[in-house]
Protein backbone atom coordinates (compact mmCIF):
# COMPACT_ATOMS: atom_id res chain seq x y z
CA UNK A 1 0.00 0.00 0.00
CA UNK A 2 1.08 3.35 -0.65
CA UNK A 3 2.41 5.56 1.95
CA UNK A 4 1.66 9.00 2.54
CA UNK A 5 3.37 11.86 3.67
CA UNK A 6 3.27 10.90 7.10
CA UNK A 7 6.17 8.79 6.68
CA UNK A 8 8.69 11.60 5.96
CA UNK A 9 10.85 11.56 9.45
CA UNK A 10 11.60 7.79 8.57
CA UNK A 11 14.10 8.73 5.26
CA UNK A 12 17.79 8.96 5.57
CA UNK A 13 19.96 11.45 4.65
CA UNK A 14 20.91 9.26 1.40
CA UNK A 15 17.40 9.10 0.74
CA UNK A 16 16.06 12.81 0.81
CA UNK A 17 19.41 13.90 -1.31
CA UNK A 18 18.21 11.49 -3.77
CA UNK A 19 14.61 12.47 -3.78
CA UNK A 20 15.81 16.09 -3.51
CA UNK A 21 18.25 14.88 -6.94
CA UNK A 22 15.36 13.20 -8.68
CA UNK A 23 13.42 16.62 -8.46
CA UNK A 24 16.04 18.92 -9.80
CA UNK A 25 17.11 16.67 -12.38
CA UNK A 26 13.34 16.04 -13.82
CA UNK A 27 12.70 20.14 -13.26
CA UNK A 28 15.41 20.73 -15.61
CA UNK A 29 15.29 17.76 -18.27
CA UNK A 30 11.92 17.01 -18.42
CA UNK A 31 12.73 12.80 -17.92
CA UNK A 32 14.48 10.91 -14.84
CA UNK A 33 18.60 10.66 -14.71
CA UNK A 34 19.69 7.18 -14.73
CA UNK A 35 20.98 5.04 -12.33
CA UNK A 36 24.65 6.06 -12.61
CA UNK A 37 23.69 9.48 -12.88
CA UNK A 38 21.67 9.01 -9.61
CA UNK A 39 24.50 7.37 -7.84
CA UNK A 40 27.45 10.34 -9.01
CA UNK A 41 25.01 12.49 -7.32
CA UNK A 42 24.20 10.73 -4.06
CA UNK A 43 28.22 10.10 -3.75
CA UNK A 44 27.29 6.69 -4.38
CA UNK A 45 29.34 4.16 -6.85
CA UNK A 46 27.30 0.94 -6.07
CA UNK A 47 24.14 0.85 -8.62
CA UNK A 48 23.28 -1.99 -6.54
CA UNK A 49 23.03 0.34 -3.04
CA UNK A 50 20.79 2.97 -5.64
CA UNK A 51 18.41 0.49 -6.68
CA UNK A 52 18.51 -0.33 -2.64
CA UNK A 53 17.67 3.58 -1.83
CA UNK A 54 15.03 3.56 -5.06
CA UNK A 55 13.25 0.93 -3.68
CA UNK A 56 13.01 2.15 -0.06
CA UNK A 57 11.77 5.68 -1.90
CA UNK A 58 9.59 3.74 -3.91
CA UNK A 59 7.80 1.46 -0.97
CA UNK A 60 7.09 4.68 1.45
CA UNK A 61 5.37 6.33 -1.94
CA UNK A 62 7.64 9.04 -2.99
CA UNK A 63 8.30 7.43 -6.79
CA UNK A 64 6.71 5.14 -9.53
CA UNK A 65 8.84 3.13 -11.83
CA UNK A 66 8.35 0.71 -14.27
CA UNK A 67 11.37 -2.07 -14.01
CA UNK A 68 11.28 -2.79 -17.88
CA UNK A 69 11.39 0.69 -19.01
CA UNK A 70 14.60 2.67 -19.52
CA UNK A 71 14.39 5.88 -17.20
CA UNK A 72 10.93 5.03 -16.25
CA UNK A 73 10.57 6.47 -13.12
CA UNK A 74 8.33 9.27 -11.45
CA UNK A 75 7.77 11.50 -8.71
CA UNK A 76 4.72 11.51 -6.87
CA UNK A 77 2.54 13.88 -5.42
CA UNK A 78 3.84 12.84 -1.82
CA UNK A 79 7.47 13.69 -3.18
CA UNK A 80 6.33 17.14 -4.52
CA UNK A 81 5.48 18.03 -1.49
CA UNK A 82 8.35 16.14 0.77
CA UNK A 83 10.23 18.51 -1.37
CA UNK A 84 8.71 21.82 -0.92
CA UNK A 85 8.73 21.58 2.85
CA UNK A 86 12.33 20.43 2.88
CA UNK A 87 13.36 23.59 0.38
CA UNK A 88 11.95 25.78 3.05
CA UNK A 89 13.83 24.01 6.00
CA UNK A 90 15.89 26.19 8.01
CA UNK A 91 19.40 24.16 9.15
CA UNK A 92 21.73 25.47 11.91
CA UNK A 93 25.65 25.71 11.30
CA UNK A 94 27.98 25.73 14.42
CA UNK A 95 30.10 28.64 14.24
CA UNK A 96 33.22 27.20 15.76
CA UNK A 97 35.63 30.26 15.17
CA UNK A 98 37.69 32.54 13.49
CA UNK A 99 39.83 32.08 10.09
CA UNK A 100 42.47 34.23 9.11
CA UNK A 101 42.69 35.52 5.74
CA UNK A 102 45.85 37.28 5.62
CA UNK A 103 49.57 36.55 6.75
CA UNK A 104 48.57 33.69 8.90
CA UNK A 105 49.11 34.15 12.79
CA UNK A 106 49.31 32.19 15.52
CA UNK A 107 45.44 30.73 16.76
CA UNK A 108 44.76 28.56 19.27
CA UNK A 109 43.49 25.33 18.53
CA UNK A 110 40.74 26.50 21.00
CA UNK A 111 39.27 28.37 17.80
CA UNK A 112 38.45 25.35 16.16
CA UNK A 113 35.80 24.08 19.28
CA UNK A 114 32.40 25.20 19.43
CA UNK A 115 32.46 28.90 20.81
CA UNK A 116 29.16 28.28 23.30
CA UNK A 117 26.24 27.98 21.40
CA UNK A 118 26.87 30.37 18.58
CA UNK A 119 25.30 29.14 15.22
CA UNK A 120 23.83 30.41 11.97
CA UNK A 121 20.54 29.49 10.33
CA UNK A 122 20.18 28.81 6.94
CA UNK A 123 17.46 27.04 4.20
CA UNK A 124 18.50 23.26 3.26
CA UNK A 125 18.14 24.25 -0.83
CA UNK A 126 20.91 26.53 -0.51
CA UNK A 127 23.37 23.92 1.20
CA UNK A 128 21.73 20.47 0.26
CA UNK A 129 23.03 18.05 2.45
CA UNK A 130 24.00 20.02 5.75
CA UNK A 131 26.51 16.69 6.91
CA UNK A 132 29.95 17.92 8.06
CA UNK A 133 29.27 22.18 7.47
CA UNK A 134 30.42 24.54 9.91
CA UNK A 135 31.32 28.28 9.89
CA UNK A 136 34.30 30.46 10.26
CA UNK A 137 34.43 34.61 11.15
CA UNK A 138 36.93 35.73 8.27
CA UNK A 139 40.17 37.71 9.61
CA UNK A 140 41.94 40.35 7.10
CA UNK A 141 41.63 40.72 3.43
CA UNK A 142 44.40 38.48 1.46
CA UNK A 143 40.75 36.51 -0.13
CA UNK A 144 39.44 39.76 -1.32
CA UNK A 145 39.22 38.89 -4.79
CA UNK A 146 37.74 36.02 -4.09
CA UNK A 147 35.06 38.17 -2.65
CA UNK A 148 35.84 37.19 0.89
CA UNK A 149 36.23 40.30 3.15
CA UNK A 150 37.14 41.02 6.55
CA UNK A 151 34.10 40.11 8.70
CA UNK A 152 32.41 37.95 6.43
CA UNK A 153 31.31 34.39 7.35
CA UNK A 154 32.59 31.08 5.38
CA UNK A 155 30.82 27.82 5.40
CA UNK A 156 33.11 25.13 5.29
CA UNK A 157 32.54 21.41 4.76
CA UNK A 158 34.89 19.63 6.86
CA UNK A 159 37.16 17.22 4.23
CA UNK A 160 40.60 16.46 4.53
CA UNK A 161 41.36 16.69 0.94
CA UNK A 162 40.97 19.66 -1.63
CA UNK A 163 41.65 19.98 -5.38
CA UNK A 164 44.08 22.42 -6.75
CA UNK A 165 42.21 25.98 -6.66
CA UNK A 166 39.93 25.12 -4.28
CA UNK A 167 39.53 27.69 -1.15
CA UNK A 168 40.72 25.87 1.92
CA UNK A 169 41.18 26.52 5.73
CA UNK A 170 44.54 24.98 6.24
CA UNK A 171 46.19 24.34 9.67
CA UNK A 172 50.36 24.97 9.36
CA UNK A 173 51.38 22.41 11.60
CA UNK A 174 55.07 23.87 12.28
CA UNK A 175 53.82 27.32 13.26
CA UNK A 176 50.42 26.28 14.59
CA UNK A 177 48.69 28.64 12.47
CA UNK A 178 45.47 29.02 10.43
CA UNK A 179 44.62 30.36 7.06
CA UNK A 180 42.48 30.41 4.39
CA UNK A 181 43.98 30.51 1.30
CA UNK A 182 43.12 28.84 -2.58
CA UNK A 183 45.34 25.54 -2.25
CA UNK A 184 47.86 23.73 -4.62
CA UNK A 185 49.61 20.91 -4.17
CA UNK A 186 52.81 21.56 -6.72
CA UNK A 187 54.96 18.34 -6.47
CA UNK A 188 57.01 17.56 -3.30
CA UNK A 189 55.86 21.21 -1.90
CA UNK A 190 52.35 22.97 -1.13
CA UNK A 191 51.93 26.53 -2.47
CA UNK A 192 48.77 28.85 -0.59
CA UNK A 193 47.68 31.34 -2.71
CA UNK A 194 46.01 34.69 -1.26
CA UNK A 195 42.81 36.49 -3.84
CA UNK A 196 45.02 39.77 -3.33
CA UNK A 197 47.64 41.29 -5.80
CA UNK A 198 49.01 43.00 -2.90
CA UNK A 199 50.26 39.82 -1.22
CA UNK A 200 52.65 36.65 -1.95
CA UNK A 201 51.78 32.91 -1.66
CA UNK A 202 52.86 30.75 1.26
CA UNK A 203 55.07 28.21 0.03
CA UNK A 204 55.29 25.10 2.16
CA UNK A 205 58.16 22.50 1.24
CA UNK A 206 56.81 19.59 3.38
CA UNK A 207 53.00 18.48 2.43
CA UNK A 208 53.48 16.90 5.74
CA UNK A 209 53.39 20.00 7.46
CA UNK A 210 49.80 21.24 6.23
CA UNK A 211 46.41 19.75 7.25
CA UNK A 212 43.30 20.80 5.12
CA UNK A 213 40.76 21.79 7.64
CA UNK A 214 37.67 22.02 5.07
CA UNK A 215 36.53 23.62 1.92
CA UNK A 216 34.69 26.75 0.90
CA UNK A 217 30.85 26.26 0.24
CA UNK A 218 29.32 29.36 1.11
CA UNK A 219 30.38 33.27 1.78
CA UNK A 220 28.16 35.15 3.60
CA UNK A 221 28.79 39.00 3.11
CA UNK A 222 29.06 41.19 6.33
CA UNK A 223 27.70 44.91 5.11
CA UNK A 224 30.43 46.99 6.30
Amino acid sequence: MTQTSSTHEYLSERQQNILAFLNRYIGQHGYPPSIREIGDAAGISSTSVVSYNLDRLEEKGYIDREPDVSRGLRLTSDADAYVDAGRDAVIQIPLLGRIVAGAPIPVPESDFSLMGDDTIELTRDLLGDPENLYALQVEGNSMIDALVHDGDVVVMRHQRRVENGEMAAVWLKDSGEVTLKRFYHEGGRVRLQPANPTMGPIYVDDPRMVEVQGKVVMVIRQLH
